[in-house]
């Protein structure tokens, strides 16, 4: 048992240290997505934000879209997405650019 915490304690640490976290592969691509209804935007500076499928260890999960705030003024959102690579299928996590 302490064999197994230690263990996990280092990799834990190995990834803080990496500053990204392990890629985890899904052998199964990514269903289509879902369309979404918007819902009325709450005020002028909210930007949508796409909903995405999420792997939950077992299967795809549908992540509702909303609208938020951006951090900044003139910021746009780039949406989650899936990428296939020879391993299998990626998340790739949203961002403000």
């Amino acid at each position: 048992m302490i064999r197994s915490a230690l263990l996990l304690c280092v990799f834990a640490c190995m990834l803080s240290i990496g500053g990204q976290a392990a890629e985890v592969y899904v052998a199964i691509g990514p269903p289509r997505a879902v369309v979404e209804r918007r819902l009325v935007r709450p005020g002028p500076a909210y930007v949508w934000t796409p909903g995405y499928h999420r792997w939950d260890g077992r299967a795809y999960v549908w992540v509702p879209g909303a609208w938020v705030l951006p951090p900044r003024p003139h910021a746009v959102w780039v949406g989650h997405r899936w990428v296939h690579r020879h391993e299998g299928w990626v998340f790739v996590e949203g961002h403000w650019r």
